[in-house]
């Protein structure tokens, strides 16, 4: 019997910003404002809602919300179907918030990079810095 390698990898990002999780919730959930940091989507804030985040470089990413809790927590599928092996990916993004002081702790962790999909989890933590940087842009601009 041979078993398949289930083994996964996970990006873990992880930043303070100096805004209340009520400011951040609005940008990791209202489409206009997810649109401006992260990607074009139809993202609804309802369990088993699907929707696609749409990158500039042309992909589709197929997404299911599975799980929310306002300012806590909020979790959806990361999904890349591609031909090569190395770049079909089944993911799952989860968004912790957690207040500190006057701002927030934000912790993003992407779960389910198999080991050999290298190129795609270095893009992710690579990815992820950037779409922080640009989710605290958004936030600067907002006040």
């Amino acid at each position: 019997m041979t078993e398949a390698a289930t083994e996964t990898r996970s990006v873990i990002i992880e930043r303070e910003f100096a805004y209340p999780p009520d400011r951040l919730w609005r940008a990791l959930t209202q489409p206009h404002l997810i649109e401006e940091w992260l990607m074009k989507n139809d993202f609804k804030p309802d369990v088993g809602h699907r929707f696609n985040l749409r990158g500039e470089w042309g992909g589709v990413l197929d997404c299911e919300v599975l799980a929310i809790e306002p300012q806590r927590t909020l979790a959806y599928t990361w999904n890349f179907t591609h031909e090569d092996p190395a770049y079909d990916l089944k993911s799952v993004v989860t968004f912790t918030l957690t207040p500190q002081g006057s701002g927030t702790h934000l912790r993003v962790e992407q779960a389910g990079f198999r080991p050999s999909q290298k190129q795609a989890y270095g893009g992710a933590h690579a990815g992820w810095k950037q779409f922080f940087t640009k989710l605290d842009e958004l936030l600067a601009r907002a006040e």
